[in-house]
């Protein structure tokens, strides 16, 4: 190896050993939590942000929409670059279409990369999920919005907004969110390769290095846990590390819970280990309530209440929102646990995109998320357990036709990782 190839490996080492890149996550103290409910606060909190910005905007998201939450988020993206700030922009080749808007940015000072733009390219069948933005280092949003029209899904008007949120974050978890998108941005670029090309190498001594950091880490997150002081970790998934980071962070929640778990998400299609552990947690007296998102996609309205079964027979209470879209990927534990963000509980999600969620400990934020899921299970259609059993027959084999389906095109995807 020449002299400056040994120099790149070195580098490319260190930043593999690097504090932020290893660790699953980590929580920080002195942060500033905002809990945004739906498009009209994201946008208005997001584009005076960016109006604001001095240095630098970058923006990751799933979808972007040429609509009029779009329009506005662009305007701002292009007065930015036009008063000589950095403006980035990363989309999804799947999840956001080809716009004309596009068509502007270079010309305007846009910086714009598209993760993955077919089906199935460089980095297979992953798409990037993840809604994030950070400005001029300050402050960050993570949350499950997409950049698109409150009240519009698919051409079709909704009778409410969104059920959805975000989060607007200060203080040091704003580094954690700037490096994982410039991880991003410089992905897209050179792709996976050098970056699993370092995996074999890497000597004893720095697995174990490795290792003794994870360890520490954990012991911290768990000491600032149970100081009971506010804190915040960002919990990013991806196919090379992280590649189970967010189902962690909900299996340790819910393994510790006492009292209460309160979860909402539209596609839930978890695995094993995460259904059992709410099994287990509502066996041994906590209150589980799930709240399903429906009427999104057809297939998954089938094959979600295959799951209900085992359960309802637990004691978890479950209920199917049917007022407006649910989109919002959140949950409660115990009063002072919260988490916000992208990742749905389905393969997809904990398998294969790319996504992002905000951890809270102790935040007074998490009171309000709390008080807007119990909101929205009260307006959700309540799950009976003798209605359920009482399903016809063909209601019955529909649920498992579509399940068994999901199941095997899950396994196929994942390669035999989704259980």
């Amino acid at each position: 190896m020449s002299a400056g190839g040994s120099g790149r490996f070195a580098r490319l080492r260190q930043t593999l050993l690097g504090r932020r890149y290893w660790q699953r996550y980590r929580f920080t103290r002195h942060n500033e939590v905002e809990l945004l409910r739906s498009g009209d606060e994201f946008f208005d909190a997001l584009i005076g942000r960016i109006d604001a910005a001095e240095h630098d905007v970058a923006l990751e998201t799933y979808i972007f929409c040429d609509d009029d939450a779009g329009q506005a988020v662009s305007g701002a993206l292009l007065r930015a670059a036009a008063r000589g700030v950095r403006v980035r922009v990363i989309t999804d080749g799947v999840g956001t279409a080809r716009l004309k808007m596009f068509e502007q940015w270079p010309a305007g000072g846009i910086e714009h990369r598209i993760y993955n733009p077919h089906l199935f390219g460089r980095f297979g069948f992953s798409r990037t999920h993840r809604k994030l933005a950070v400005i001029d280092d300050q402050f960050a949003f993570c949350g499950g919005i997409n950049i698109v029209d409150d009240y519009e899904n698919n051409g079709e008007k909704l009778p409410y907004r969104r059920w959805d949120f975000a989060l607007e974050l200060r203080g040091p978890v704003v580094a954690d969110v700037r490096y994982a998108i410039d991880v991003q941005w410089r992905r897209i670029h050179v792709g996976h390769r050098p970056l699993e090309s370092m995996k074999p190498d890497l000597s004893p001594h720095d697995a174990y290095s490795l290792g003794s950091l994870r360890r520490r880490r954990r012991r911290r997150n768990e000491a600032l846990w149970a100081a009971g002081e506010p804190c915040v970790a960002f919990v990013a998934r991806d196919n090379l590390i992280n590649r189970r980071a967010i189902e962690k962070a909900y299996l340790a929640a819910i393994g510790q819970a006492r009292h209460e778990i309160l979860l909402a998400n539209p596609y839930f299609m978890p695995g094993r280990k995460l259904r059992r552990a709410l099994v287990f947690a509502a066996r041994r007296g906590v209150v589980v309530k799930l709240i399903i998102g429906r009427k999104e996609f057809r297939a998954l309205d089938y094959a979600v209440p295959f799951l209900y079964n085992a359960l309802l027979r637990a004691g978890v209470q479950i209920a199917e929102y049917e007022k407006t879209l649910l989109h919002g990927k959140v949950a409660v534990v115990d009063s002072n646990w919260g988490t916000v963000g992208s990742s749905n509980l389905d393969a997809l999600s904990l398998m294969l995109n790319n996504e992002a969620n905000a951890v809270l400990v102790n935040d007074p934020a998490i009171a309000r998320l709390r008080d807007a899921i119990l909101d929205a299970f009260a307006d959700a259609r309540p799950i009976d357990e003798a209605h359920y059993e009482s399903r016809p027959a063909r209601v019955r084999a529909l649920s498992w036709i579509a399940y068994t389906s999901y199941r095997v095109a899950m396994k196929l995807l994942t390669v035999g990782g989704y259980d």
